[in-house]
């Protein structure tokens, strides 16, 4: 392979002598040559590849010029983005990216699990943003060979958070964006960590979904912010994001509370079976804002400080 070199005047002289002996440099001659070389030189320019990332599938993703028409069908990356004021720039989103309210104008594609390609290539997307779900797998194949960036993120840990929130300043070349938002959150979930530190830690039993009945693992992020908020999660000994359980075996882990969205909260409160939980006897149902807890993303922060002051009132400000 051809290396290339660089040359200034003198050393380009002696280059020619030693590479092309048969010359016969007169001081005419030798400036006429060193002349066109340096003009030729001058005129390359060093090939560079543009720099590539790897995303949650594994794929390649190059960091070239920044996208202009970003289409995000992951309700986390789509709150990243308003968060770096690139709100602007996106042409589409799913039907659960509903924050913040800025959201709600951009055109709302469809599912983010096994979209419509045909729907969301029809708004010309320069890139497009999935879950790392196995079920977009397809979707993101045909994205690709369509021509189009296509980037794919799982987000389960707070820890995924900070590299997601990187991964986006990197493509957005907007890298000190990206560090002041996560910086932000992180000091946030910071202060909460602090003040629950030496606080008692109340049991807990996080409602998911109730037919079948699903709750959380320490696989998932929300059981890293029951954490942060000074409680315990009584299924914080399985290790997937989620499980299916048995409304005995809850009663039998005697949780001190239940945290539910309003839905979830009040099927508990009206169905009788649940009496045999010793915190639903007592009136320790508590109801969360599923859309702020629910997504490892930007209000991270304000999530912990809300789940705080539910298990210790008053105590984050």
């Amino acid at each position: 392979m051809a290396v290339r070199r660089r040359f200034d005047a003198c050393s380009l002289r002696a280059f020619l002598r030693e590479e092309c002996p048969f010359l016969i440099f007169s001081r005419r001659s030798s400036r006429f040559l060193i002349a066109c070389a340096l003009a030729i030189a001058a005129c390359e320019k060093p090939h560079t590849e543009p720099a590539t990332a790897t995303d949650d599938f594994g794929d390649p993703v190059r960091l070239g010029a920044a996208p202009t028409r970003i289409v995000s069908l992951n309700p986390v990356t789509t709150e990243i983005l308003f968060a770096f004021g690139a709100g602007s720039r996106l042409v589409g989103r799913s039907s659960f990216d509903l924050w913040p309210d800025s959201a709600r104008v951009v055109p709302d594609l469809g599912m983010g699990l096994q979209p419509n390609v045909e729907v969301v290539l029809g708004a010309h997307p320069d890139l497009v943003i999935l879950y790392a779900s196995q079920d977009n797998r397809p979707a993101a194949a045909r994205f690709r060979a369509a021509g189009v960036s296509t980037l794919t993120l799982r987000t389960d840990h707070i820890a995924d958070f900070r590299r997601t929130v990187q991964l986006l300043g990197a493509i957005l070349q907007d890298s000190a964006r990206a560090r002041t938002v996560a910086d932000s959150v992180f000091r946030t979930l910071d202060r909460v960590r602090t003040a629950t530190a030496k606080l008692p830690r109340p049991t807990v039993f996080w409602h998911i979904w109730d037919a079948p009945l699903i709750t959380i693992g320490a696989g998932s992020f929300m059981n890293e912010l029951v954490d942060i908020a000074g409680g315990r999660n009584v299924y914080a000994d399985i290790t997937k994001p989620s499980a299916t359980v048995s409304l005995e075996d809850v009663a039998h882990r005697d949780p001190d509370f239940i945290l539910a969205g309003p839905q979830g909260a009040q099927t508990i409160e009206d169905d009788r079976r649940w009496r045999i939980v010793r915190a639903v006897r007592e009136g320790k149902v508590v109801t969360v804002d599923t859309v702020l807890v629910g997504r490892p993303s930007v209000r991270l922060g304000e999530a912990a400080v809300s789940l705080a002051n539910l298990l210790h009132p008053g105590t984050v400000r």
